[in-house]
């Protein structure tokens, strides 16, 4: 009974560390009109956010695997430590370029508790008890992507914009807390050999990959030296990182992960419904208020139905998954659903009702919340614990990953579409909506209404084609039932099947049959 509390109390601390890191990729956005006319340099407006998504991006993957071989406590509350630290100097910023800096700082933090708290899951509990806990994960993380941009907005009306980040510290020393008596230190892997090279590369090769996405099409135009420049760098980066995985005797990123064909699977269907995530958490809102013109607290409102339908679905199939100890309808049904939510707010237009919006945000919601925890069970059912952590950060990279392309890919959508449009030319760019719609005249307002309204409806409907190939993937997922310990299927079920199967040799290392 003690033990049963004591990992309720742990889960709550660590749920709340998960919720703050995932909070701060969303809670800027509508304190962003604030933080620009308080700081000014509305040139960097897109940095605040990106320069957060790119240093968590970045060291999620790398606090997983010194998870494996250090722990998972101490890299954890570290980790709190520097989202702390990096809130505090973030709400304390005097121009633009402090914020910037700070916000990457911050996200060094938030990779160390993305990269560990959903492994921590898989520390407490065996596979099959992990569908109701990865649910309630997906649930927070579902709460913090839409309750981010309306909490956001509320606090800087009432307190200013400095306390969206001030908010963090109280809640953060309470989960290091809580964290530091409850939480056990886990046995870890005896070889401690880091992959600097790896890690160096791969750090490389994202920033210079962020960096194109940010200037090309805004600040450079796509055909440029700058922007091909840096995105040949990238490349270059990565096969230098390819090369530094393939030796090093602990990587990072280890590639026989991707032998393994639950992972492979797993990790692109994560990558491309992150895109179709992103896409309909940062436009739903720009339709509402400059298509339907409601005003920006409404706008944030009007999510409530996607995330009360992916914190239900989320909860819902983490149930059915521990009771029936089977992902693959699951997955099928969730990724089928966010394909047919899509496809509906793709026809959205300026006489959509507030009803079929509803409609539409909750079909997407319910498929991404049954999406996203089932495919982490099936992943880490299918490793030997030894590997959990990085594997579990893996699929959370490349989530990440898929988030960044997503913003780029339908951002460049809506910045050509605004270029290419003589109509609204008294718009110099789709940013320059933040500084409010009620300047315009009436003539300019229904330009901008008309064009969004197309622009968008592109937007989601490139976000339909991509994540039905999702879907397709979906059904090529081998299903391997939950088990119900800590044991490797290898030891459990025997040798000879777990090799029939094609998960698992001998050495616990992942093969494909």
């Amino acid at each position: 009974m003690a033990e049963t509390r004591d990992k309720l109390i742990i889960m709550l601390s660590v749920m709340t560390a998960t919720f703050l890191s995932a909070l701060d990729q969303t809670i800027v956005a509508t304190a962003l009109p604030s933080i620009i006319a308080s700081l000014g340099g509305i040139e960097f407006l897109s940095w605040i956010v990106s320069s957060y998504l790119l240093t968590s991006t970045i060291t999620i993957v790398i606090y997983g695997k010194l998870s494996d071989m250090y722990g998972r406590k101490r890299l954890l509350i570290l980790g709190i430590g520097i989202f702390l630290a990096g809130s505090v100097l973030a709400g304390l910023s005097q121009d633009i370029v402090q914020l910037v800096v700070f916000r990457a700082i911050q996200g060094i933090g938030g990779g160390a508790i993305m990269g560990t708290a959903l492994a921590i899951i898989g520390d407490l509990f065996a596979p099959a008890e992990r569908g109701k806990w990865q649910g309630l994960s997906g649930a927070v993380f579902a709460l913090s992507s839409v309750i981010g941009p309306f909490l956001g907005g509320f606090i800087t009306d009432v307190a200013g914009w400095h306390w969206i980040f001030f908010i963090n510290v109280p809640i953060g020393l309470f989960s290091i807390a809580i964290l530091t008596k409850f939480l056990p230190h886990i046995k870890v892997h005896s070889v401690k050999s880091v992959d600097y090279k790896g890690s160096v590369t791969l750090t490389l090769a994202l920033v210079s990959m962020m960096l194109g996405l940010l200037i090309g099409g805004s600040y450079y135009p796509w055909v440029s030296v700058q922007t091909l420049g840096l995105f040949a760098f990238s490349a270059g980066m990565f096969v230098l990182f390819i090369q530094a995985e393939m030796n090093a005797k602990e990587p990072i990123l280890p590639l026989s992960m991707f032998s393994n064909k639950i992972f492979l699977i797993s990790s692109s269907v994560g990558f491309i419904t992150s895109m179709g995530l992103f896409g309909a958490i940062v436009f739903i809102p720009l339709f509402v208020q400059f298509v339907l013109g409601r005003t920006a607290t409404n706008s944030g409102l009007i999510l409530t139905p996607l995330v009360l339908a992916m914190v239900g679905s989320s909860m819902v199939s983490g149930q059915v998954m521990s009771r029936t100890g089977k992902y693959k309808l699951m997955t099928v049904s969730g990724v089928g659903a966010v394909v047919a939510g899509m496809l509906m707010l793709s026809f959205m237009g300026v006489g959509t009702s507030d009803w079929e919006l509803v409609r539409n945000m909750a079909i997407v919601g319910i498929g991404l919340g049954i999406t996203f925890p089932t495919f982490i069970i099936a992943v880490q059912n299918a490793f030997d614990h030894s590997k959990i952590g990085v594997v579990t950060a893996s699929l959370q990279f490349f989530r990440n990953i898929g988030g960044m392309f997503g913003v780029a890919i339908f951002g460049a959508l809506l910045v050509a579409s605004f270029n290419g449009n003589s109509s609204v030319a008294f718009v110099q760019n789709p940013e320059a909506l933040l500084a409010g719609i009620s300047s315009m005249t009436s003539e300019q307002v229904l330009a901008v209404k008309a064009v969004l309204s197309s622009s968008l409806g592109n937007i989601f409907l490139v976000s339909t084609a991509i994540t039905s190939a999702a879907f397709v993937l979906t059904l090529f997922l081998k299903e391997i039932p939950l088990r119900k310990t800590h044991k490797p299927v290898l030891e459990e079920a025997g040798i000879e099947l777990a090799e029939e199967e094609g998960f698992f040799n001998p050495k616990d290392e992942p093969v494909e049959k």
